[in-house]
């Protein structure tokens, strides 16, 4: 899923690029870009976080029992 969210970004970003003639347009589409990468970013290290926190809460029920 990260991957794909990844791949997604880039091939919209990329394909805008390639369709863009004019600098205000690129501009923006670069900014975008950014952000949405930004966004992406946040996502993974948000989910890796949530499994870090689910193996680590596992392992304290395991040492308990």
């Amino acid at each position: 899923m990260d991957k794909f969210i990844i791949g997604l970004a880039i091939g919209m970003a990329g394909g805008a690029v390639i369709v863009a003639n004019n600098c205000k347009l690129r501009n923006l589409i670069k900014k975008n870009q950014e952000d949405l990468m930004q966004k992406a970013e946040q996502y993974i290290d948000n989910k890796l976080e949530e499994l870090e926190q689910k193996d680590k809460s596992q392992a304290q029920k395991a040492q308990k029992n």
